[in-house]
């Protein structure tokens, strides 16, 4: 089963639920060598279909799971759902086994504080795709959402047809809302070179990562820099002035000029000398 030479990752999926079943199959689809384990025959005709490696087991004791194998995998998910008692002890003989890497699905956070004090990752699938589902409501220009952590996620954010084009300079998202983009994906082509004067236009796709309320006051055409007025995007370029124009403003006028936010890093930067000029008395 294992071919030593390519070194190559062994997995196995006991469970095939809807989520179970679903990860076992895009493993198999990527490749992956993977070992299936399900109680249910029906289950286990439909796995042969993307590996040979299917088991249908009534009883995970240690023998039996032995007997596949499970304990030359590299990384075992235990996704069993329906009983909480056998996905402990399923998952307790997994660690037994020596697997390194044992991910166990848990449906409330006491599952999950069990699972967790066995030596499992634990995963809650329903209630991250309860999230997702939920941020996409809120936001419906959000294409994909992933949490980190509880306070840092990757967001990708559908740019409106409404929105004017504009450099990354120009939009400037780290200096607006502390937001970094990590990529973007233009049609089937995405790029991760991101470069100050690259051009942002409808329908690109941006990749954001930065705490959630700053995604949340993001998202474009729903915050206030970027809003929406009777439907269409507010977001603005920033405004353009000629530099010459910086020494005819007074101190107020720098200030005000400044604290609109709506400026490129060049001109704020401009601005800023011009500020600290007049302070030394250089005018």
């Amino acid at each position: 089963m294992r071919n030593n030479a390519k070194k190559e990752k062994l997995y196995a999926v006991i469970g095939l639920g809807r989520f179970g079943f679903s990860l076992a199959k895009r493993l198999a689809e990527a490749g992956k060598d993977l070992i299936v384990i399900d109680r249910k025959e029906t289950v286990i005709n439909d796995a042969v279909t993307f590996t040979d490696n299917a088991y249908m087991m009534t009883d995970l004791s240690k023998e039996n799971l032995r007997n596949v194998g499970i304990q030359n995998c590299d990384t075992v998910i235990v996704g069993i759902g329906s009983d909480f008692a056998v996905s402990v002890l399923t998952t307790m003989i997994v660690l037994q086994l020596g697997v390194p890497h044992v991910i166990a699905k848990a449906l409330t956070e006491e599952q999950g504080c069990v699972l967790d004090k066995l030596g499992a990752e634990v995963v809650y699938p329903e209630r991250e795709m309860g999230v997702r589902l939920a941020n996409r409501l809120l936001a419906p220009r959000v294409m994909e959402y992933i949490a980190l952590n509880d306070d840092i996620s990757i967001t990708e954010i559908l740019i409106p047809d409404t929105m004017p084009e504009m450099t990354v300079q120009e939009m400037n998202l780290r200096q607006r809302y502390g937001l970094n983009i990590i990529a973007v994906k233009r049609g089937e082509e995405v790029t991760v070179d991101i470069r100050p004067q690259m051009q942002l236009h409808a329908p690109d796709i941006l990749a954001v990562v930065g705490r959630h309320d700053q995604v949340n006051r993001f998202r474009i055409g729903k915050s206030s820099d970027c809003g929406t007025e009777k439907g269409k995007s507010t977001m603005r370029k920033p405004d353009k002035f000629d530099p010459k124009e910086l020494h005819r403003k007074t101190e107020a006028e720098l200030r005000k000029i400044k604290k609109s936010g709506n400026l490129s890093d060049r001109d704020r930067e401009r601005i800023e000398n011009r500020l600290r000029e007049k302070d030394r008395g250089d005018d």
